[in-house]
């Protein structure tokens, strides 16, 4: 099995690229960012909300690892995923702009807002969120290139069975988040 060799420079230009997808999907119409191709299927909106609940379930453990992680003059330009936490990115990751796998939403990470009540100013909020927290991702990701990522290891969102270096939750976070954007294609067809 092939290694997955994770770099900052990588994680960030992908960031960006969905940042800027993300600005321009917010510019789309209200009735393309609530509709649905079917009703077990999330609107646009309801996809934002769901990547704000799961980040911000990781910006805590992010948070207090930065004060716990020690500051090193030099880093080595990519981090080796461990072969548990390797096979949970690939899970997430999108291939050819397919999802892999659909998987079930745990009640936690669901988005709990009615189409009826969705209006600009609501949608608004939620991609100002949305550009928030993942500003925190890019900074987090920026400030861990100074620090000795190898010393602590953060708890997943679903619980202890997995755990992660920071350049393991990162990448993670960019794969599930990759995997929402071409769900956010397919809605919008």
């Amino acid at each position: 099995m092939a290694s997955l060799l994770i770099s900052s420079e990588n994680q960030i230009q992908r960031l960006n690229g969905i940042l800027n997808h993300v600005k321009t999907i917010q510019g789309l119409d209200i009735s393309q960012l609530i509709a649905t191709p079917n009703s077990k299927s999330w609107n646009v909106v309801e996809v934002i909300a769901h990547l704000n609940i799961a980040y911000g379930m990781y910006m805590p453990k992010l948070d207090e690892a930065f004060t716990k992680l020690p500051t090193v003059d030099s880093v080595p330009v990519e981090f080796k995923a461990r072969a548990w936490q390797k096979l949970v990115i690939a899970g997430q990751r999108p291939k050819n702009g397919v999802r892999k796998w659909k998987m079930k939403t745990l009640k936690r990470f669901e988005p709990l807002l009615s189409n009826k009540d969705l209006n600009r100013e609501k949608i608004n909020i939620v991609f100002a969120e949305f550009f928030t927290l993942h500003d925190h991702l890019k900074q987090s990701i920026l400030k861990s290139r100074s620090k000795d990522v190898a010393k602590i290891k953060i708890t997943s969102a679903i619980g202890p069975i997995v755990n992660f270096y920071l350049p393991e939750a990162f990448e993670f976070l960019l794969c599930h988040i990759e995997r929402h954007m071409v769900q956010i294609d397919e809605v919008l067809g």
